[in-house]
């Protein structure tokens, strides 16, 4: 179990990653719209009611009960400053028992990208999932042709560990993925089995 929700919370240099409440509806949805060409090319496609209130209410009871279950933890990028809301990171598909991993999504807001937001919070999620929720692997991955993806999971540890095919139905068609992994560094190769 990952806690309560209300409890969960990261800061990081600029931000604070947190849980999706009703309230961020009208941020999200606006965000969301106004990047929706920058996100469309790399997302599953949208459903029609994806930008709907019913679909956010949705999604904020998804997030309670994942991280009551211990099962994910999504999260919104609120930038300290001014409250804004700059994207969302998930930690989902905790896997308990000999995995202890997870597998990390993100996507960022077109007026905040390159920016180093998403940088910053994968760095955070990650040293919080070795070290708070004490997971051994988080893993990754993005379309071979998204560039800017690759580089930033590379300049956050993750490494490069192959090739999935038809991996996940994005903007409408089965792609393949490169996947990558973060190993937490004082586990690599050990267990506690004798």
């Amino acid at each position: 179990m990952i806690g309560r929700r209300s409890k969960v919370r990261i800061e990081t240099e600029r931000m604070t990653l947190r849980p999706p409440v009703h309230g961020d509806w009208r941020a999200w949805a606006s965000l969301r719209e106004d990047s929706r060409d920058f996100l469309t090319a790399w997302e599953p496609t949208w459903d029609p009611e994806h930008l709907g209130r019913r679909a956010f209410t949705n999604r904020v009871y998804w997030a309670q009960r994942s991280i009551s279950s211990g099962a994910a933890l999504p999260l919104f990028l609120i930038r300290r400053e001014d409250d804004a809301l700059l994207g969302a990171i998930t930690l989902d598909n905790i896997r308990r028992g000999p995995a202890q991993a997870g597998t990390t999504g993100y996507w960022i807001g077109q007026p905040h990208a390159r920016q180093g937001y998403m940088r910053e919070s994968i760095r955070a999620l990650v040293h919080y999932a070795f070290t708070t929720l004490d997971l051994s692997r988080i893993e990754a991955g993005c379309l071979p042709e998204n560039t800017p993806s690759r580089k930033l999971l590379e300049s956050c540890g993750y490494k490069y560990e192959g090739v999935a095919q038809s991996y996940l139905q994005i903007n409408g068609r089965w792609r393949n993925h490169v996947l990558y992994a973060n190993l937490r560094a004082d586990r690599r190769g050990k267990t506690d089995a004798g």
